[in-house]
């Protein structure tokens, strides 16, 4: 897949991200509380339809997000339809199609000292919730959260990141124009927006962005007790087997790296390869880049959200100690990084204990397939790891010993496209998970029913307790 930036300017100064006041949030918080007090978000109707209305907003609204993604991220509209829109739309879609399917009671049997009786459960929403998204796809995983929160039934306040302020500003609009404002809010801020819509107590918090502020989010949550799910990142590791379809492979580690500009929490963060095929994978590697890259330049100036990011990406590529096999300039005030391949850098050095989160990818030379297995146990459990193999006995072994939050066979990222997976992480990669019946589950309540009749009401089970009554109950219970 070509990565044309045809339509997408040249990284711009950011503009200033707009703020959202204390009194806005207080009051509009209160306002959705209220809406939810009506009952109004528990309809199955007002449900199905505030989905078609995600779906409307993305369609109409395509051109419009993919010109503010343009200036927040240097991103070509055709990167923001398949990374952005495609995704949340299908999402929504998926959703409402099962809606009703998930929303309904489940029975579930009950032991002999509870007969007769029925017993069940079903789901209620659980009242305001947040979601709180990231800059890297700031439509797709402020939406896609939200669009879970809405199948459940809740009302929901969107907080979409100030580091993409021209989405956020987009979004506050098409927010407003397609879905109930009386029950979906959208508050533009950094932190101290953040800390005061938590600080609202409420019933639910979804964050997805790096775990330190993870850790922030838990800690302001912590006095509500709000319950919170965090979608984190960490280095997933892409290994490759002298068995790999090799040119496969490369292709498809190239792409994901090349997609927008490598800021992509499950894109692959290290490549461990077999020694047998460490040579012929890099240049296949490189060779795919030049190949999917703009202009065929190998994946030159790649756009970088900001200086500061941009600066911390170029200060990886010093003292790594590996050999650059493409790439590996940065103009770092200019917000632009090269996609870099670092072959068999040190694993001590920044490159291979950060994640990297950019157009930079280390290829570290293995004996095994179980000496990458061993080697990734040791570290903190990814998002997502990647087995590129022919061999299903080492997928197997992969699947078993890995710790990630997806294991994928042979291809990268794109377990996030499957509505029926659920996506989260482990460890500090996340906690928690969403999509499809999984989003609709985490911000739901399963409320347990148990409905008894009044008679029979036998005398054995109240007390005194004769020693028959001792031993009847005995069986009974």
């Amino acid at each position: 897949m070509k990565n044309d930036t045809a339509g997408a300017p040249p990284l711009a100064s950011a503009p200033i991200a707009a703020e959202s006041s204390a009194t806005e949030i207080v009051d509009g918080t209160a306002r959705l509380r209220a809406t939810f007090a009506t009952g109004r978000t528990r309809d199955i109707g007002w449900r199905l339809e505030q989905l078609a209305a995600v779906e409307r907003l993305l369609s109409e609204g395509e051109e419009r997000i993919a010109a503010a993604l343009a200036i927040d991220l240097g991103r070509p509209a055709n990167d923001t339809f398949l990374g952005d829109i495609a995704p949340a739309a299908a999402e929504a879609r998926y959703a409402r199609k099962n809606l009703r399917s998930w929303n309904r009671p489940k029975r579930v049997g009950v032991p002999l000292s509870q007969l007769p009786g029925r017993a069940w459960y079903d789901y209620e929403p659980l009242g305001v919730v947040t979601v709180i998204g990231p800059w890297n796809y700031p439509v797709l995983l402020t939406l896609a959260p939200a669009i879970a929160a809405i199948a459940a039934g809740n009302c929901v306040v969107l907080k979409p990141s100030e580091h993409a302020p021209a989405t956020a500003a987009v979004l506050a609009e098409l927010v407003t124009e397609h879905l109930d404002p009386e029950a979906i809010m959208l508050f533009e801020g950094g932190p101290e927006v953040t800390q005061t819509i938590l600080a609202q107590g409420l019933d639910h918090a979804f964050f997805t962005g790096g775990p330190e502020i993870g850790k922030a989010i838990m800690a302001a949550a912590a006095p509500h007790l709000t319950p919170v799910t965090l979608e984190l990142g960490g280095k997933c590791p892409a290994v490759v087997t002298t068995d790999a379809d090799l040119d496969v492979t490369a292709r498809r580690i190239a792409w994901t790296k090349l997609l927008n500009s490598g800021q992509t929490c499950i894109a692959p963060d290290y490549v461990m390869v077999e020694a047998g095929v460490r040579d012929a994978f890099v240049e296949k590697l490189t060779n795919a880049i030049v190949a999917l890259s703009p202009q065929g330049d190998g994946g030159k100036a790649m756009p970088i959200v900001s200086a500061r990011h941009a600066h911390r990406l170029a200060a990886l590529l010093d003292g790594h100690g590996g050999s650059t096999a493409l790439g590996g300039s940065a103009s770092p005030d200019q917000r632009e990084v090269d996609l870099t391949v670092v072959v068999d850098p040190s694993l001590d050095s920044k490159l291979m204990t950060e994640e990297i989160f950019g157009p930079v990818l280390p290829v570290v030379t293995v004996s095994s397939g179980d000496e990458a297995i061993e080697y990734i146990a040791r570290g903190t459990k990814p998002l997502a790891a990647y087995l590129f193999s022919r061999s299903r006995d080492l997928q197997r072994r992969f699947r078993r010993k890995v710790s990630a939050g997806a294991v994928v066979s042979n291809h990268a990222a794109v377990h996030f496209l499957v509505p029926a997976l659920p996506f989260g992480g482990v460890g500090t990669s996340g906690m928690g998970s969403y999509h499809g019946r999984f989003g609709f589950e985490t911000f739901s309540h399963r409320k347990s029913h148990l409905a008894r009749p009044t008679r029979p009401d036998p005398r054995i089970v109240y007390p005194p307790y004769s020693p028959f009554a001792q031993r009847m109950l005995r069986k009974i219970f």
